[in-house]
């Protein structure tokens, strides 16, 4: 099943109805890279990115992150450190409204 994004369908097959390859959830919106946290929930992964946001007053950057919690289909393969990136779907849970489809590199 094609997601209409630029990704390669994972070689691993799963039977995760939430999974946009093997399953039936479409993703829409938009796409964010960043950092996996926490893999500590089950088939949930939360993601961090840092990003810079100008202080007038100071003339200077600050740094900023926000943590993004988003579904970790079974057929990839995730750890802290990896580096990820996620598509925005529907809500699938209180706080969940994005899945990851691709893992970009991380450590080995």
């Amino acid at each position: 099943m094609a997601l209409g994004l630029n990704v390669s369908e994972p070689e691993e097959a799963c039977s995760d109805e939430n999974c946009p390859f093997h399953g039936e959830l479409a993703v829409r919106g938009q796409t964010l890279e960043g950092t996996v946290a926490s893999t500590d929930m089950e088939k949930t992964v939360v993601v961090e990115r840092e990003y810079d946001v100008k202080v007038p007053k100071y003339d200077r950057l600050m740094k900023r992150r926000s943590r993004v919690s988003a579904h970790h289909p079974d057929c990839l393969d995730l750890a802290v450190g990896d580096t990820v990136r996620i598509a925005e779907t529907r809500p699938l849970s209180k706080t969940k409204s994005h899945v990851v489809i691709e893992r970009l590199g991380g450590e080995e």
